[in-house]
């Protein structure tokens, strides 16, 4: 997959470290389940067309 465009952002380290283990759990990183995550949100609420 080609790299995207870069964003940084602030969360508690809770939320990291939960991150973290799903996404070795799901054998992914953590921006690519970020990425899911976000893009999966954003078609649930209209922001972005469902495929």
């Amino acid at each position: 997959m080609a790299k995207g465009a870069p964003i940084g952002f602030r969360i508690d380290p809770e939320i990291k470290a939960a991150l973290e283990a799903a996404a070795k759990a799901d054998d992914r990183s953590v921006s690519s389940l970020v990425t899911i995550v976000l893009r999966d949100w954003l078609r649930e609420n209209g922001h972005l067309p469902k495929d």
